[in-house]
């Protein structure tokens, strides 16, 4: 259970120093602080072995590669293009949840316009 609340705290901090890096004109040093964090805080909250499962897995090749080639551009000191990388490997590698993350946002912020989009766009699928 500490462990889990350790990985909390460490991926809270790796978002937050992703966010201060581009804010900062792409400073190499907070991004890569801040990728450092993100995946050590998802090893502490999953564990090493799902972790690298999640990441090696056949169908997700092609995300992790991208998403770990961009972070190794980060600590490279080549930042815009390592998070244009990173960032397109982050939606293939997470893609399957977004529709889970925004199921979740939409029943926890409950704002008519989005649900009756949202609804719309369920029935037509």
């Amino acid at each position: 259970m500490v462990a889990i609340n350790i990985g909390i705290g460490l991926v809270g901090f790796g978002l937050f120093f992703l966010l201060f890096g581009v804010l900062l004109y792409f400073d190499s040093v907070l991004l890569a602080f801040g990728n450092m964090l993100f995946l050590t805080g998802l090893t502490f909250i999953i564990g090493f072995r799902r972790t690298a499962y999640f990441f090696f897995q056949r169908q997700k090749l092609k995300g992790s590669f991208f998403f770990l080639g961009g972070v190794s551009l980060v600590l490279c000191r080549w930042p815009i293009v390592g998070m244009l990388v990173e960032s397109y490997g982050f939606i293939l590698l997470f893609r399957s949840f977004f529709p889970t993350v925004v199921g979740f946002v939409l029943s926890v912020v409950n704002i008519p316009f989005l649900n009756a989009f949202s609804q719309s766009n369920a029935s037509v699928v």
